[in-house]
């Protein structure tokens, strides 16, 4: 495994690509329990806007295959521009590929169901293609736990970065005293946050 130099994602050269995060593929999940990986792809949503994070999202055969975009997830995104496609690899449709390259970010953090297809496909593309790629694998479902392993050291040996959700998202805040910080942390829900904080503060007065 190549060791890399560790360079931070921050709020100026990360993205989000959610794909396929998708009613029909969801019933299929065996990895996570769908409650859980609900609640981790909305509060990686949720905490991506809170920092200002360009968001792409894309389905694949939306009207016919697999079904609308989860609920849960068009509702933390009031507006967002839902992108379908034919592809099975998000990024060899021409119109993800510029929704992409339209943010300006060279990190990319992507999450998707399946776990090696939708999101693996287009992370091990855009380390072809030169960019820094990370899956948060906890924002991501598949259907048995063979794929799940198995997927997790081919991504790796392609030279993506996994970790989770939060993790990235507080990577970003970076600082604790900004004004997104409340946000962040009510999107990731983690109500302890704000006891610490006001614990903080009180010991500051």
């Amino acid at each position: 495994m190549n060791i890399r130099k560790y360079e931070p994602l921050t709020s100026d050269n990360a993205a989000v690509i959610l794909v396929d995060h998708q009613v029909g593929l969801m019933t299929g999940v065996r990895d996570y329990s769908i409650g859980e990986l609900k609640h981790n792809i909305v509060a990686l949503a949720k905490s991506a806007k809170a920092l200002n994070l360009p968001i792409v999202v894309t389905t694949t055969a939306a009207e016919s295959m697999w079904g609308p975009t989860i609920p849960e997830l068009v509702e933390a995104l009031p507006g967002v521009n839902i992108i379908d496609r034919s592809t099975v690899n998000a990024y060899d449709d021409a119109r993800v590929a510029e929704a992409i390259e339209a943010t300006g970010r060279r990190k990319l953090i992507f999450a998707g169901i399946s776990l090696e297809v939708c999101a693996g496909f287009p992370a091990m593309t855009a380390v072809a293609r030169g960019l820094d790629a990370y899956v948060a694998v906890d924002a991501c479902g598949t259907f048995s736990d063979t794929k799940h392993q198995v997927n997790l050291f081919r991504m790796q040996q392609a030279g993506v970065i996994l970790s989770d959700h939060a993790t990235m998202m507080v990577e970003i805040l970076k600082d604790n005293g900004r004004r997104e910080a409340g946000p962040v942390y009510a999107a990731l829900d983690m109500p302890w946050a704000t006891l610490v904080g006001q614990v903080a503060a009180a010991h500051r007065k």
